[in-house]
Protein backbone atom coordinates (compact mmCIF):
# COMPACT_ATOMS: atom_id res chain seq x y z
CA UNK A 1 0.00 0.00 0.00
CA UNK A 2 1.43 3.39 -0.87
CA UNK A 3 2.64 5.51 2.01
CA UNK A 4 -0.55 7.74 3.87
CA UNK A 5 0.12 11.39 2.94
CA UNK A 6 -1.78 14.47 5.11
CA UNK A 7 -3.12 17.36 3.58
CA UNK A 8 -3.38 20.15 5.87
CA UNK A 9 -3.59 24.02 6.99
CA UNK A 10 -0.94 26.77 5.76
CA UNK A 11 0.13 26.87 9.68
CA UNK A 12 3.96 25.80 8.74
CA UNK A 13 6.16 28.12 5.84
CA UNK A 14 5.61 26.44 2.26
CA UNK A 15 8.90 24.61 2.42
CA UNK A 16 8.05 21.98 4.45
CA UNK A 17 6.85 19.34 2.54
CA UNK A 18 4.56 17.61 4.98
CA UNK A 19 2.21 21.12 4.91
CA UNK A 20 0.23 21.53 2.35
CA UNK A 21 -1.95 24.97 2.20
CA UNK A 22 -5.42 24.35 2.08
CA UNK A 23 -8.77 26.43 2.85
CA UNK A 24 -12.05 24.97 2.04
CA UNK A 25 -15.78 25.57 1.29
CA UNK A 26 -18.41 26.70 3.85
CA UNK A 27 -21.37 25.42 5.28
CA UNK A 28 -23.35 28.71 5.55
CA UNK A 29 -21.17 31.13 2.73
CA UNK A 30 -23.54 34.06 2.75
CA UNK A 31 -26.96 33.40 2.76
CA UNK A 32 -28.96 30.44 4.25
CA UNK A 33 -32.06 28.64 3.28
CA UNK A 34 -34.65 31.62 4.17
CA UNK A 35 -32.33 33.95 1.92
CA UNK A 36 -32.73 31.18 -1.51
CA UNK A 37 -35.29 28.13 -1.02
CA UNK A 38 -34.42 26.87 -4.20
CA UNK A 39 -31.82 26.81 -6.85
CA UNK A 40 -32.71 28.39 -10.39
CA UNK A 41 -29.86 28.97 -13.17
CA UNK A 42 -30.52 30.74 -15.94
CA UNK A 43 -27.08 31.12 -18.58
CA UNK A 44 -26.10 33.50 -20.86
CA UNK A 45 -24.78 31.70 -23.89
CA UNK A 46 -26.41 28.55 -25.46
CA UNK A 47 -25.08 25.05 -24.32
CA UNK A 48 -21.64 23.58 -25.66
CA UNK A 49 -22.33 21.42 -28.49
CA UNK A 50 -20.47 18.03 -27.33
CA UNK A 51 -19.56 17.23 -31.18
CA UNK A 52 -18.16 20.83 -31.19
CA UNK A 53 -16.08 21.84 -27.84
CA UNK A 54 -13.46 24.69 -28.01
CA UNK A 55 -9.84 23.27 -28.18
CA UNK A 56 -8.51 24.63 -25.12
CA UNK A 57 -4.52 25.01 -26.41
CA UNK A 58 -2.81 27.40 -25.53
CA UNK A 59 -5.61 28.90 -23.86
CA UNK A 60 -2.84 29.45 -20.24
CA UNK A 61 -0.84 31.91 -19.38
CA UNK A 62 1.67 31.83 -16.50
CA UNK A 63 1.03 35.54 -15.63
CA UNK A 64 -2.64 36.43 -14.63
CA UNK A 65 -5.73 34.69 -14.85
CA UNK A 66 -8.46 35.15 -17.60
CA UNK A 67 -11.07 33.62 -18.60
CA UNK A 68 -11.25 30.34 -20.24
CA UNK A 69 -7.77 29.98 -19.32
CA UNK A 70 -6.02 27.93 -16.86
CA UNK A 71 -2.85 30.27 -14.93
CA UNK A 72 -0.38 28.24 -14.67
CA UNK A 73 2.24 28.43 -11.87
CA UNK A 74 4.97 26.72 -14.24
CA UNK A 75 5.03 26.76 -18.31
CA UNK A 76 4.95 23.26 -18.18
CA UNK A 77 2.10 21.09 -18.47
CA UNK A 78 -0.22 19.82 -15.35
CA UNK A 79 1.16 16.12 -15.19
CA UNK A 80 -0.80 14.25 -17.78
CA UNK A 81 -1.49 10.95 -17.37
CA UNK A 82 0.55 9.54 -20.32
CA UNK A 83 4.24 8.59 -20.33
CA UNK A 84 6.75 11.66 -21.17
CA UNK A 85 4.68 14.38 -22.88
CA UNK A 86 1.20 12.69 -23.00
CA UNK A 87 -0.73 11.69 -26.16
CA UNK A 88 2.08 11.37 -28.99
CA UNK A 89 -0.67 10.97 -31.56
CA UNK A 90 -3.72 13.65 -32.32
CA UNK A 91 -6.80 12.00 -32.76
CA UNK A 92 -9.46 12.34 -35.57
CA UNK A 93 -11.66 13.79 -33.09
CA UNK A 94 -9.78 16.92 -32.68
CA UNK A 95 -10.78 19.53 -35.92
CA UNK A 96 -9.00 22.42 -35.62
CA UNK A 97 -9.89 24.81 -33.23
CA UNK A 98 -12.81 21.83 -32.02
CA UNK A 99 -13.10 18.43 -30.81
CA UNK A 100 -15.78 15.85 -30.73
CA UNK A 101 -15.95 14.45 -27.26
CA UNK A 102 -18.98 11.99 -28.26
CA UNK A 103 -16.40 10.52 -31.02
CA UNK A 104 -13.16 10.44 -29.21
CA UNK A 105 -11.43 6.83 -27.89
CA UNK A 106 -12.43 5.29 -24.58
CA UNK A 107 -9.73 3.15 -22.86
CA UNK A 108 -10.98 0.13 -22.46
CA UNK A 109 -12.36 -2.07 -19.89
CA UNK A 110 -14.52 -1.49 -16.71
CA UNK A 111 -12.40 -2.55 -13.37
CA UNK A 112 -13.83 -2.08 -9.88
CA UNK A 113 -12.57 -1.11 -6.73
CA UNK A 114 -13.76 -2.58 -4.03
CA UNK A 115 -10.90 -1.42 -1.52
CA UNK A 116 -11.45 2.08 -2.50
CA UNK A 117 -12.68 4.48 0.65
CA UNK A 118 -13.55 8.21 0.82
CA UNK A 119 -15.16 9.58 3.61
CA UNK A 120 -16.34 13.55 4.75
CA UNK A 121 -16.25 14.24 8.57
CA UNK A 122 -17.57 17.50 9.41
CA UNK A 123 -16.37 18.50 13.24
CA UNK A 124 -16.48 22.17 14.33
CA UNK A 125 -14.83 23.92 12.62
CA UNK A 126 -12.99 21.50 10.39
CA UNK A 127 -13.91 19.56 7.32
CA UNK A 128 -11.68 16.31 6.83
CA UNK A 129 -11.80 14.28 3.67
CA UNK A 130 -9.96 10.84 3.99
CA UNK A 131 -9.48 9.11 0.56
CA UNK A 132 -7.22 6.59 -1.40
CA UNK A 133 -7.50 8.21 -4.56
CA UNK A 134 -9.67 5.21 -5.97
CA UNK A 135 -12.49 5.69 -7.58
CA UNK A 136 -15.70 4.55 -4.86
CA UNK A 137 -19.09 3.10 -6.72
CA UNK A 138 -17.08 4.16 -9.96
CA UNK A 139 -15.01 1.68 -12.32
CA UNK A 140 -11.68 2.37 -14.68
CA UNK A 141 -10.32 1.25 -17.61
CA UNK A 142 -7.43 -1.15 -17.99
CA UNK A 143 -3.92 0.55 -17.45
CA UNK A 144 -1.42 -0.04 -18.67
CA UNK A 145 -3.07 0.80 -21.63
CA UNK A 146 -2.78 -2.42 -23.80
CA UNK A 147 -0.94 -2.45 -27.17
CA UNK A 148 -4.43 -4.25 -28.40
CA UNK A 149 -7.21 -1.64 -27.27
CA UNK A 150 -7.72 1.12 -30.41
CA UNK A 151 -7.09 3.99 -27.75
CA UNK A 152 -2.95 2.82 -27.64
CA UNK A 153 -2.70 3.98 -31.16
CA UNK A 154 -3.15 7.99 -29.91
CA UNK A 155 -2.03 7.41 -25.70
CA UNK A 156 0.36 4.76 -24.62
CA UNK A 157 -0.51 5.56 -21.06
CA UNK A 158 2.41 3.04 -19.21
CA UNK A 159 1.12 3.87 -15.98
CA UNK A 160 -0.90 1.83 -13.36
CA UNK A 161 -4.17 2.96 -11.01
CA UNK A 162 -2.14 2.39 -7.15
CA UNK A 163 -3.65 3.53 -3.66
CA UNK A 164 -2.53 7.23 -2.27
CA UNK A 165 -3.68 7.28 1.18
CA UNK A 166 -4.14 11.26 1.72
CA UNK A 167 -6.15 12.77 4.46
CA UNK A 168 -7.16 16.42 3.78
CA UNK A 169 -8.10 18.67 6.57
CA UNK A 170 -10.23 21.63 5.28
CA UNK A 171 -12.12 24.76 7.72
CA UNK A 172 -15.45 24.76 6.93
CA UNK A 173 -15.60 28.85 6.58
CA UNK A 174 -13.55 29.50 3.86
CA UNK A 175 -11.76 32.80 2.69
CA UNK A 176 -11.47 34.39 -0.38
CA UNK A 177 -7.94 35.76 -1.55
CA UNK A 178 -7.14 39.17 -2.54
CA UNK A 179 -6.37 37.93 -6.26
CA UNK A 180 -6.84 34.93 -7.68
CA UNK A 181 -3.70 32.34 -7.25
CA UNK A 182 -2.12 30.05 -9.97
CA UNK A 183 -2.37 26.16 -9.99
CA UNK A 184 0.07 24.01 -10.14
CA UNK A 185 0.85 20.20 -11.24
CA UNK A 186 -0.80 17.56 -9.75
CA UNK A 187 -4.10 17.42 -7.17
CA UNK A 188 -5.62 20.60 -7.23
CA UNK A 189 -8.78 19.04 -5.58
CA UNK A 190 -10.62 15.95 -5.29
CA UNK A 191 -14.20 14.83 -6.07
CA UNK A 192 -16.76 13.01 -3.69
CA UNK A 193 -15.71 9.74 -4.99
CA UNK A 194 -12.51 10.28 -3.73
CA UNK A 195 -10.24 10.83 -6.68
CA UNK A 196 -8.38 13.75 -7.73
CA UNK A 197 -8.52 16.30 -10.18
CA UNK A 198 -5.90 17.75 -11.96
CA UNK A 199 -6.12 21.12 -14.30
CA UNK A 200 -7.30 20.84 -17.57
CA UNK A 201 -3.15 21.01 -19.16
CA UNK A 202 -1.63 17.59 -20.27
CA UNK A 203 2.57 17.35 -20.44
CA UNK A 204 2.87 19.45 -22.66
CA UNK A 205 0.90 22.11 -21.69
CA UNK A 206 -2.45 21.27 -23.96
CA UNK A 207 -5.43 20.75 -23.55
CA UNK A 208 -5.14 17.35 -22.12
CA UNK A 209 -9.18 15.85 -22.17
CA UNK A 210 -9.49 16.63 -26.05
CA UNK A 211 -5.57 14.90 -26.58
CA UNK A 212 -5.22 12.52 -23.49
CA UNK A 213 -7.49 9.37 -23.97
CA UNK A 214 -8.89 8.29 -20.79
CA UNK A 215 -11.64 5.50 -19.23
CA UNK A 216 -15.18 5.00 -19.20
CA UNK A 217 -15.28 7.71 -16.40
CA UNK A 218 -13.10 10.50 -17.73
CA UNK A 219 -9.84 9.03 -15.62
CA UNK A 220 -6.47 7.57 -16.42
CA UNK A 221 -3.15 7.35 -14.00
CA UNK A 222 -0.10 9.73 -14.17
CA UNK A 223 3.39 9.02 -13.40
CA UNK A 224 3.15 7.82 -9.81
CA UNK A 225 0.34 5.78 -10.93
CA UNK A 226 -2.21 8.37 -9.29
CA UNK A 227 -5.42 8.41 -10.78
CA UNK A 228 -7.36 11.42 -11.50
CA UNK A 229 -9.68 13.31 -14.08
CA UNK A 230 -8.59 16.46 -16.02
CA UNK A 231 -12.29 17.82 -15.51
CA UNK A 232 -15.50 16.48 -13.22
CA UNK A 233 -15.54 12.39 -14.13
CA UNK A 234 -18.37 12.11 -16.82
CA UNK A 235 -19.97 9.56 -14.54
CA UNK A 236 -20.68 12.00 -11.81
CA UNK A 237 -21.35 14.40 -14.05
CA UNK A 238 -23.95 12.48 -16.03
CA UNK A 239 -25.34 11.43 -12.58
CA UNK A 240 -25.44 15.50 -11.32
CA UNK A 241 -28.61 15.94 -13.07
CA UNK A 242 -30.23 18.94 -10.56
CA UNK A 243 -29.97 22.01 -10.58
CA UNK A 244 -27.04 21.82 -8.06
CA UNK A 245 -25.04 19.30 -6.82
CA UNK A 246 -21.77 19.19 -4.88
CA UNK A 247 -19.21 16.70 -6.58
CA UNK A 248 -16.18 18.14 -5.06
CA UNK A 249 -13.56 20.03 -3.05
CA UNK A 250 -10.84 22.46 -4.82
CA UNK A 251 -7.86 23.05 -3.03
CA UNK A 252 -8.63 26.12 -1.68
CA UNK A 253 -11.80 25.06 0.16
CA UNK A 254 -14.67 25.82 -2.31
CA UNK A 255 -16.85 23.15 -3.51
CA UNK A 256 -17.06 22.68 -7.23
CA UNK A 257 -20.35 22.37 -8.40
CA UNK A 258 -22.27 20.46 -11.34
CA UNK A 259 -25.15 23.09 -11.92
CA UNK A 260 -27.98 22.90 -14.70
CA UNK A 261 -30.54 25.62 -15.72
CA UNK A 262 -33.99 24.05 -16.38
CA UNK A 263 -33.36 22.69 -19.67
CA UNK A 264 -30.28 20.46 -18.02
CA UNK A 265 -27.65 22.46 -19.76
CA UNK A 266 -24.67 23.13 -17.84
CA UNK A 267 -22.80 26.40 -17.84
CA UNK A 268 -20.61 28.39 -20.57
CA UNK A 269 -17.33 30.44 -19.70
CA UNK A 270 -19.20 33.53 -20.55
CA UNK A 271 -21.49 32.56 -16.92
CA UNK A 272 -18.00 32.33 -15.22
CA UNK A 273 -15.11 34.16 -13.73
CA UNK A 274 -11.49 33.81 -14.86
CA UNK A 275 -11.17 31.23 -12.17
CA UNK A 276 -14.31 29.46 -13.83
CA UNK A 277 -16.70 29.98 -11.22
CA UNK A 278 -19.03 32.23 -9.53
CA UNK A 279 -21.34 33.30 -6.48
CA UNK A 280 -24.74 32.39 -6.30
CA UNK A 281 -26.56 29.73 -4.34
CA UNK A 282 -25.91 26.16 -4.48
CA UNK A 283 -26.40 23.20 -1.79
CA UNK A 284 -23.88 22.39 0.13
CA UNK A 285 -24.35 20.70 3.07
CA UNK A 286 -27.90 19.43 2.80
CA UNK A 287 -28.51 23.33 2.86
CA UNK A 288 -28.97 25.93 -0.09
CA UNK A 289 -26.29 28.81 0.48
CA UNK A 290 -24.76 31.66 -1.39
CA UNK A 291 -21.56 31.14 -1.93
CA UNK A 292 -18.45 31.15 -4.16
CA UNK A 293 -17.94 27.83 -5.83
CA UNK A 294 -15.98 26.15 -9.09
CA UNK A 295 -18.78 24.93 -11.72
CA UNK A 296 -18.28 22.12 -14.07
CA UNK A 297 -19.04 23.31 -17.79
CA UNK A 298 -18.46 20.82 -21.39
CA UNK A 299 -15.78 23.52 -22.21
CA UNK A 300 -11.91 24.37 -21.30
CA UNK A 301 -10.68 24.44 -18.98
CA UNK A 302 -13.67 22.08 -17.37
CA UNK A 303 -13.56 22.69 -13.51
CA UNK A 304 -10.84 25.13 -12.05
CA UNK A 305 -8.57 27.48 -13.86
CA UNK A 306 -7.32 29.36 -10.79
CA UNK A 307 -7.46 29.22 -7.16
CA UNK A 308 -9.66 32.00 -5.62
CA UNK A 309 -9.25 31.49 -2.15
CA UNK A 310 -6.61 31.98 0.27
CA UNK A 311 -3.88 29.74 1.15
CA UNK A 312 -4.12 27.98 -2.26
CA UNK A 313 -2.03 24.46 -2.88
CA UNK A 314 0.42 25.96 -5.74
CA UNK A 315 3.06 22.82 -5.37
CA UNK A 316 2.85 19.18 -4.72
Amino acid sequence: MARHRAVALLTVPVAVAAAIALASCSKGGSGSDSAASAVVNTWKAPAVDPAKVPLGDGHRSTTEAMVGRVFACAAGGGGGGGGVGGAGVDGPWIHGDTWDSTAKAVVQGAVAWPQASYSMTIRGATRTIVTNDLPAHEKTGLFPIASTDPASAYDRNPNRIAEHPTTITLPVTPAAASAPTCVGGGPIGVLTNGVFVFDALDGPGRDAAAHETQDLCGGHPAPGNEYHYHDVSTCIRAAATGPSTVVGWAFDGYPIVVERDAAGSLPTNTDLDECHGRTSPVRVDGRVVTTYHYSATLEYPYSIGCFRGRNAVTTR
